[in-house]
């Protein structure tokens, strides 16, 4: 993501566990509207970590499970950069641990594997794995996807994998600095590194994030652009990406080109339509244009995106009248998309980041801001607290998600590129 604002409704690892609750989001804004207090307990105050990492309730602990620089289980370095993560389990009562490596060409260290399963040669890219015992212990840690472009988002299927989104539309080069066209998506297995293929009907674009129908198996996808569309893959065999399918873009019906970016109604209902496009792998950064003159909808940087309560809802990072940020929700079985919300106030919540649903039902969000950067939760009530802090720097937090059994949750500082664990008494919010 070009500014840094990642996935403020990327349902990372809940979305693989098939738990969705959107209504504290939605409680969180009726409340802020209507200008009653916003802010519970949580789970208390923050205690200052001696060490000057991580700030966390007290009772709470983590671990550092990895650190850019660091040995991979075969000595190789572990890359720059960790972002959008998914937790999946795996045989033996272990977790997988899929984390996106956000790096471009030539930069140290990378997502490095054998020629074979390198997509690219020069790009840096890609996914590694962190397969963690019962005790949350790392027994082993290896790339999983080498050779892509700045890993940022993606998401978890409904069948167990993990998509991971190139945010670059980089081509090869006279001089040689590519050797593949970038822009794709790509999947990846819990289970081991396996040959990068490039899920090139899925589209050309600069990719943010998916979330997948468990109805259809369609998919659907933002792009990260100021002029940007949105997507929907219908694949030709569920759960076979691969197998190729037809790509569409979102129109308003009626309203050919619509520009949802500015003075766009919070809470009213439009019926979509969903333009097919053909030429879904064209050789420049082009494919919205080629969408928007057949009359597809216009929105501004689409971001995070989940499937929840029979909806797709995704962000628009510099959306809205005032640019701070807009939340679209679309309901499949009624064809129908709607403005969820317009973010109004810039002193809660300033441009959210990573996204997941707690086992317990709160929303726990990464914070992207300037300065102190928090992990904040809302809970079913409304009410958000501080639920972290990144003591270390004002780095990002990025890729929060919860392990399959809901005792774990994993979050990345992303510079200097630290991994954590974090656990405790979960039950105990006092909100």
């Amino acid at each position: 993501m070009s500014l840094s604002r990642r996935n403020f409704l990327t349902l990372l690892g809940a979305s693989a566990a098939g738990t969705t609750f959107l209504s504290p989001l939605k409680d969180f804004y009726q409340r802020a509207e209507a200008g009653t207090p916003l802010f519970g307990k949580g789970f208390g105050e923050l205690v200052p970590d001696p060490k000057g990492i991580f700030d966390l309730p007290a009772g709470f602990e983590y671990r550092i499970l990895a650190y850019s620089g660091g040995k991979l289980s075969n000595g190789d370095a572990v890359p720059l950069s960790p972002d959008g993560m998914a937790a999946f389990p795996v045989a033996g009562g272990k977790t997988a641990l899929i984390c996106n490596h956000e790096i471009g060409a030539g930069l140290s260290p990378g997502a490095i594997a054998a020629p074979e399963f390198r997509y690219d040669s020069v790009a840096s890219g890609g996914t590694t794995t962190l397969v963690l015992d019962q005790n949350r212990q790392v027994t082993e840690h290896y790339v999983s996807l080498a050779g892509t472009m700045r890993n940022c988002a993606g998401g978890a299927t409904p069948w167990g994998t993990w998509i991971s989104c190139e945010e670059d539309i980089s081509t090869p080069r006279l001089n040689g600095v590519f050797t593949q066209k970038h822009g794709y998506n790509f999947e990846v297995s819990p289970n081991g590194l396996a040959k990068a293929v490039p899920l090139k009907a899925m589209g050309r674009f600069n990719h943010e994030a998916i979330a997948v129908d468990p109805a259809t198996g369609y998919v659907y996808q933002t792009e990260d652009r100021n002029d940007s569309c949105i997507y929907r893959f219908r694949p030709n065999k569920t759960n076979q990406l691969v197998a190729g399918g037809q790509l569409e873009a979102l129109a308003i019906q009626g309203q050919p080109t619509l520009d949802t970016t500015k003075t766009f109604p919070v809470g009213q209902p439009f019926s979509v339509s969903w333009i097919p496009l053909d030429n879904v792998d064209p050789e420049g950064d082009t494919l919205r244009y080629t969408a928007q003159a057949k009359g597809a909808a216009i929105f501004k940087r689409g971001e995070g995106m989940i499937y929840g309560q029979g909806k797709i809802y995704w962000t628009c990072t510099s959306g809205g009248d005032r640019s701070q940020g807009q939340v679209f929700s679309y309901e499949p079985a009624k064809n129908q998309l709607e403005l969820f919300v317009e973010a109004a106030d810039t002193g809660i919540l300033h441009y959210p980041d990573n996204l997941t649903v707690a086992p317990f039902g709160d929303l726990i969000l990464c914070e992207d801001g300037s300065a102190d950067q928090y992990l904040f939760g809302i809970n079913p009530a409304g009410e958000c607290y501080y639920f972290a802090r990144n003591a270390l720097n004002e780095s990002e937090l990025a890729g929060v998600c919860f392990s399959p059994d809901g005792q774990t949750m994993f979050v990345n500082i992303q510079r200097p590129g630290l991994t954590l664990a974090v656990w405790g008494p979960w039950q105990r919010s006092l909100s």
